[in-house]
């Protein structure tokens, strides 16, 4: 069951100048592995984590550097949770987050589905519904 959708658009050139003129940000942002990569990389996670975010409803409890975007080996982009962040989506119930990330044309976009078990007693009202 989807439990929230998040989705973030990010402007490359202005968060490269953004970043240029707070060097400190990166640190603040980014896991150490990720702070290696380009800005138009760094744009689409910074992307996810705030399309992650919406998704969770708010950030309580949420840092950002215990979110981290690791590939698969197919290059298929994932959630790598730790800390805090990782307690609050299991608290949540959060079983699954899908992430679609892009950039082009000077812009970076990112879209988190968090999806959880079926809601508690939807098993039990389909079998009542079947039952009548």
């Amino acid at each position: 069951m989807i439990v929230g959708i998040g989705i973030d658009l990010v402007d490359i050139p202005r968060f490269e100048q953004t970043l240029a003129r707070t060097p400190r940000l990166r640190e603040r942002l980014f896991s150490p592995s990720e702070q290696l990569l380009k800005p138009r990389s760094l744009a689409a996670r910074y992307a996810a984590k705030e399309a992650l975010i919406k998704a969770l409803g708010g950030s309580d409890g949420v840092h950002w550097t215990e979110i981290e975007i690791t590939p698969e080996a197919s290059g298929r982009p994932w959630f790598t949770l730790t800390g805090s962040t990782a307690e609050v989506v299991a608290a949540r119930g959060i079983t699954t987050l899908h992430l679609s990330m892009s950039h082009d044309a000077g812009l970076a976009t990112a879209y988190v589905v968090a999806e959880a078990a079926g809601a508690p007693g939807a098993d039990t009202a389909q079998e009542e519904e079947e039952e009548a």
